[in-house]
């Protein structure tokens, strides 16, 4: 009998010390426990991803990512033009690589498009006003050098644009800020994917 009673204690304080532990941790680390969570999710639930736990300016998140898909928009139809007017003894490797950035760009607009949805906000892909949205300029260059040279110029361009948003978003927004670390680190690809081009044509 002794012996269950002092077993029953033991689970008791063991039990008692597992709670206290368990609250440290939560004190320790912030976050929010399992009830409140629960409790937080169920309130505006109409509004999808976006959680009272979201700490940015939303609308101006939004703004940001409509710039970004303007620029992509435009680098897309920037590409387009040059692998399709590339000609000459040097341009079937640089048609390719017009073509493969063509892809990759257009994927980052999809990618910006359905994060500006997820925001609650709507993608502005009209075409009126486009040029004054994008970061980047579309100029079409005459020869394959020109052509090299203002993709490289609008990628430098788009690659500051990135990381200034991702300053900005610090935090705030992690899913946001993944989204455009992605995209940069592939801007940064497609530059040097460029300069190497344009060594290679030569002076």
């Amino acid at each position: 009998m002794k012996a269950t009673t002092t077993i029953t204690a033991q689970s008791g304080t063991t039990a008692s010390r597992a709670l206290r532990q368990e609250g440290i941790i939560k004190e320790a680390t912030g976050l929010t426990d399992v009830k409140t969570l629960r409790a937080r999710a169920r309130q505006g639930i109409e509004d999808g991803a976006m959680t009272a736990g979201y700490k940015a300016k939303v609308e101006t998140v939004i703004r940001l990512l409509n710039e970004a898909l303007a620029t992509e928009i435009v680098c897309v139809l920037r590409y387009k033009r040059h692998y399709f007017m590339a000609s000459g003894i040097n341009s079937l490797g640089v048609k390719a690589e017009f073509l493969q950035h063509v892809i990759e760009e257009q994927t980052h607009a999809d990618q910006l498009a359905e994060r500006i949805v997820q925001l609650g906000g709507e993608p502005n892909l009209s075409p009126e006003g486009m040029l004054s949205r994008s970061h980047s300029e579309y100029v079409e260059g005459d020869s394959l050098v020109e052509m090299i040279t203002e993709d490289l110029v609008a990628e430098r361009i788009a690659i500051d644009s990135y990381r200034e948003m991702v300053t900005y978003v610090g935090t705030d927004d992690p899913t946001t800020r993944r989204i455009l670390e992605g995209i940069l680190a592939q801007e940064e690809e497609h530059a040097e994917d460029l300069a190497s081009l344009l060594k290679k044509m030569g002076p």
